[in-house]
C-alpha cells in the first residue's frame, strides 16, 4: 500500500492507497480503492485558517459587480439607477 501526501486548500492530506482499478471508475466509487489517514489536527488547523480569513475580510464583500457598479456611477452623475424593462414591455 502506498501513501499519498496532497496538498489542498492549505492542508495536506494523507491518503493511503488501497488498491488500483482495472478500468476508470466514477468520483463515488474512488472511495472503495482510496483511505483517508489524515489527522483530525490537520482539519482542525484548516478550520481555524478559514475562521481567520473570515474575521478579516467577510463573506460577500469586495469588488462590486459590474451592475453594481454602473448603479453607482449613475449615482454619482446625478442619474437614476438605470431598469432594464421586463420581457415583454417596449422601452
Amino acid at each position: 500500500m502506498d501513501k499519498i501526501i496532497v496538498r489542498k486548500n492549505q492542508i495536506d492530506l494523507q491518503l493511503t492507497v488501497l488498491d488500483i482499478p482495472k478500468n476508470r471508475v466514477g468520483a463515488k466509487l474512488v472511495d472503495i480503492y482510496r483511505k483517508d489517514t489524515t489527522p483530525k489536527e490537520v482539519y482542525e488547523h484548516g478550520e481555524l485558517l478559514k475562521k481567520a480569513k473570515e474575521h478579516y475580510r467577510k463573506q460577500g464583500t469586495g469588488r462590486p459587480t459590474k451592475k453594481d457598479r454602473r448603479d453607482i456611477e449613475g449615482y454619482l452623475d446625478g442619474e437614476a439607477p438605470s431598469t432594464s424593462p421586463s420581457r415583454g414591455e417596449l422601452a
